[in-house]
């Protein structure tokens, strides 16, 4: 994109862009024609102003000066009623398509892997989604149309111009390759300008962004001034990309004012000259080249304006395009539905990477039996909630293979195999919304009584009702209006509505006061029946209650067994975990 920066004008992503319009294509013809109508009636006035002075002011014709004045009456009233209809079905046109657009964007965006939201900035993506998607919408309100009714305007005048006065005509063209070229130059400056600009509002938004989510990082080690002077240091940048276009434009605009001025002074000399000589130049021709002069002059200053908000368009569409463009979506290619899963689960020879050459996983293999609950146990790093990501596909393995009641999960329908898997979690995730619907996901299949019974079933619902408004109590941004605890369990009844065939708990007991845990377990207890369950485990309970222990260390398994089966080994990593961890909790025996 950097090296076509320069470039005036990128004709196959303006392509690309019109076939958005394809679905309105009356509206878009209709616009395209009222442009045209637009500009014969913009010559029409000047004309019956010449004739209005030379055949009924001039001569002192009363009756010729009211027919003609209103003649112009009724052609201003035409070319009011066509600029209306023109400039809001323009705007409308342009608001379908970026609607289309956006939701284009936003579906595609729901597909890509987690590994793209890794790299990406989320103020950035907000920014392609929101603003940038915007700003394509004055492509066709305030760019496309107008820049073409523009035009057209400027052909039919020099046209008309030619056809009452070719001396006058020339005249005034001789003015014109001034302006035209420095608009050209305009255009090219202001297309580096409007990349600049849009590059610094993504990293402001971004900057802010993140700064408001981690406000309380930012206090609780006082980086209020340090993160004081970034921001400036940002909004600078910021600033002078906008003063750069402005400087662009306070050189432009002077220039063409000048010239305007200095092509009336011509006018009025030499068509002057000619009016008192006796020529064919009247009174009349010289004010309507007055006025002609400025409606070819004025729509060329109007469209490097106009072209300016084109070219932050075509700016905005690029980077729009540049992500609907980017291939990052995991490949459902699977062929097979699931529905309801025994639940057997088998890891074979798994190796996985984040970044090329560092494995996180280095050929792990075991395997769940249905109904059985896995506890997975390792230190910081080793891979635990790699497995759980994988399971999932929400990244693609390197090497070996992932098998569901025997199947190749890449063999399965990817929205058929997420839906027989519920994952709880240790930094939930709410929406800011009502407790219900952040239990459904606004699932219409899930009614509110279906949610109290499994409430009731877990034991949370005396919970949610001691709650304002209860299930409809609105728990705001990310949650905030609960606690850490109150969030595991919003987020343990929306596993359990699920209905899942395969659960996955990721350290869901850690960091929650006693009486949250004491809920948390009775609610694990109940959904972890009859299915099942993998449990990345910190809390010695879950670990003790499991059925096999999968133990790992620096990407690898290590150790499998249930607890006493590893506890009786002297010198094994589960035991030295255990002791080092658990045995301020319990005795070892």
């Amino acid at each position: 994109m950097a090296s076509n920066s320069g470039n005036a004008f990128d004709f196959n992503l303006f392509k690309r862009l019109l076939k958005y319009t394809n679905p309105y294509k009356i509206t878009f013809y209709f616009v395209g024609v009222a442009a045209v109508l637009l500009s014969f009636f913009a010559v029409l006035r000047p004309y019956l102003l010449r004739v209005t002075i030379d055949d009924a002011i001039m001569p002192a014709e009363y009756e010729n000066l009211v027919f003609f004045v209103s003649l112009m009456a009724g052609i201003l009233l035409l070319e009011v009623i066509f600029q209306f209809l023109f400039i809001y079905y323009a705007n409308w046109l342009g608001q379908e398509v970026v609607r289309d657009l956006r939701v284009n964007l936003f579906r595609h965006m729901l597909r890509f892997k987690m590994a793209y939201y890794d790299k990406s900035a989320v103020g950035r993506l907000v920014t392609r989604a929101v603003s940038d998607i915007e700003t394509i919408a004055s492509i066709f309100s305030q760019g496309l149309f107008m820049i073409i009714s523009d035009i057209l305007k400027m052909l039919v005048v020099v046209a008309f111009m030619f056809y009452q006065s070719w001396q006058l005509t020339l005249l005034v063209l001789t003015v014109l390759p001034i302006i035209m070229y420095a608009t050209r130059v305009f255009q090219r400056k202001m297309k580096v300008a409007f990349e600049e600009v849009r590059t610094e509002v993504a990293n402001l938004n971004t900057f802010v962004q993140e700064r408001i989510t981690g406000m309380k990082i930012v206090q609780l080690f006082t980086r209020e001034k340090a993160e004081y002077e970034n921001f400036k240091e940002i909004n600078d940048k910021h600033r002078n990309a906008w003063v750069k276009t402005v400087w662009y434009n306070s050189i432009f605009f002077p220039i063409a004012e000048m010239a305007t001025s200095i092509t009336i002074g011509l006018i009025v000399w030499f068509g002057g000259l000619r009016a008192v000589e006796g020529d064919v130049i009247t009174l009349g021709i010289i004010v309507a080249f007055i006025e002609l002069s400025q409606m070819l002059f004025r729509p060329l200053r109007q469209i490097a304006d106009k072209f300016n908000t084109l070219q932050m368009g075509m700016v905005a569409a690029n980077r729009v395009f540049g992500i609907l463009d980017t291939e990052s979506s995991i490949k459902d290619e699977g062929k097979i539905e699931v529905t309801n899963l025994s639940g057997e689960i088998e890891f074979k020879d798994v190796r996985f990477s984040y970044v090329d050459d560092e494995e996180v996983l280095k050929g792990i293999s075991f395997k769940a039996e249905p109904g059985e609950t896995v506890a997975i146990v390792g230190a910081t790093g080793a891979g635990k909630s790699t497995i759980i990501n994988l399971l999932n596909r929400f990244y693609e393995i390197d090497s070996g293979k992932i098998l569901v009641d025997g199947t190749d999960i890449r063999d399965i329908n990817l929205k058929s195999l997420r839906s027989q898997i519920a994952v709880v979690l240790q930094n939930v995730f709410l929406f800011a919304d009502t407790i219900l619907h952040n239990i459904t996901l606004n699932d219409p299949k899930i009614s509110e009584e279906d949610v109290v019974t499994a409430a009731k079933q877990i034991g949370i619902h005396e919970f949610i009702n001691t709650l304002p408004g209860g299930y409809h109590y609105n728990v705001k941004e990310r949650g905030i209006m609960l606690s850490s605890g109150q969030r595991q369990l919003i987020s343990f009844l929306r596993a359990y509505m699920s209905n899942p065939s395969i659960l996955v708990l990721d350290e869901a007991t850690s960091s929650v006061d006693t009486y949250s845990e004491i809920l948390i377990q009775k609610a694990t207890d109940k959904i972890t029946q009859g299915r099942t369950s993998i449990v990345i485990a910190h809390r010695l309970a879950t670990i003790k209650k499991a059925d096999k222990i999968i133990v790992m260390d620096e990407g690898e398994i290590v150790e499998i067994g249930t607890h006493s089966e590893l506890l009786k080994k002297e010198k094994g990593y589960y035991r030295n975990l255990y002791e080092v961890q658990f045995m301020a909790e319990e005795p070892l025996g």
